[in-house]
């Protein structure tokens, strides 16, 4: 973002960014400081819905010039905490409406769109990610290069006159050199460490990061073993399960379809590691309307495909997947 300062950047899945408030405070101070608006403080009730925070887009669509553009970049709308806000309301109070030259890039795990949370009547396009898998393993290896790359300053036009661009947070030369040096250490050759780490990843940037944040904090004193899950893998993964679980549901037939998607790591074949919700209701011997909304509240967790004109369904991530053998029957 340091080299597109029209960019406002905002992670819903940081601890304690989840919110709505804490978003709308974040986002107008953010938009205030960039655009050198004339306020000193936010209003006392800035946080009590959209109103501050589309009149502050207004404001700043009328002073763009016509080659100019306002982008806000969110990222995990599905960690949102939407008991922090009227159920009516859109996601974060993000407005229906955008005036002239200002876009919002919204990113989430997948989700039904009847669901979405958002109600938005501008011009909107929706991407997904499975649909670009060249795309995104080329992205994914240019991310594990970068660690392997010495970090050198970007020419920077900013505010403040710096003449090169100031590291990004978390962007600081010690995982690079832990990383390269680890490498160096175990006499593994970089090529063949992207090459593998990349197969590993299923196309998932979250495995990606914690495996180089483990590896930089020397998790894998020895060599890296990808059935070894860091520590911050885990907690994600335990979240993920928390949230497929959440405490005030019955999940009696939740159980009986994780454990039929948890088997399916045993299968032979491509075809065999995904099962249509009737299959699935077969094996249980329940009703396939009961699965059907199992996996529904399941989407962002699972990866479908389709077969033969019917939708398979398998988790998301095979790590995960062997995360939950190992956990299911104990957790629940």
């Amino acid at each position: 973002m340091t080299n597109n300062p029209q960019v406002i950047y905002y992670n819903a899945e940081l601890e304690g960014k989840n919110r709505a408030d804490e978003f709308l405070i974040n986002i107008c101070t953010q938009l205030i400081n960039q655009y050198s608006l004339n306020y000193t403080s936010l209003p006392d009730n800035a946080t009590e819905g959209s109103w501050f925070f589309s009149s502050l887009l207004q404001q700043i669509s009328d002073e763009l010039e016509p080659h100019q553009k306002l982008i806000i970049a969110i990222d995990a709308l599905n960690c949102i905490d939407r008991n922090s806000q009227p159920p009516s309301t859109n996601l974060f109070y993000l407005p229906r409406y955008l005036p002239d030259k200002v876009y919002f890039l919204l990113t989430r795990r997948p989700f039904l769109r009847e669901k979405s949370g958002l109600l938005i009547e501008t011009p909107s396009q929706s991407l997904d990610l499975a649909d670009y898998s060249e795309e995104n393993r080329r992205d994914i290896q240019t991310y594990i290069q970068n660690y392997l790359t010495p970090l050198t300053p970007l020419p920077y036009e900013g505010r403040g006159g710096q003449d090169y661009s100031p590291p990004l947070q978390g962007e600081g030369l010690g995982e690079r050199s832990n990383l390269k040096s680890w490498l160096s250490n175990h006499q593994i050759n970089e090529q063949e460490f992207s090459d593998r780490l990349t197969t590993l990843s299923e196309d998932n940037f979250m495995y990606v990061s914690q495996i180089i944040d483990a590896i930089a904090d020397n998790f894998y004193p020895e060599s890296f073993e990808s059935n070894q899950l860091p520590p911050g893998l885990e907690a994600y993964y335990q979240q993920h399960l928390h949230k497929m679980f959440p405490p005030e549901q019955d999940t009696e037939h939740s159980t009986d379809v994780l454990n039929v998607l948890i088997q399916q790591q045993k299968a032979i074949s491509v075809e065999a590691l995904a099962q249509t919700a009737a299959a699935i209701a077969q094996i249980i011997d329940t009703d396939e309307y009961e699965v059907e909304e199992v996996l529904e509240n399941w989407l962002e967790f699972l990866q479908q495909q389709k077969i033969a004109s019917e939708t398979h369904y398998s988790l998301y991530h095979s790590n995960f997947r062997d995360w939950l053998s190992k956990q299911a029957f104990k957790t629940f």
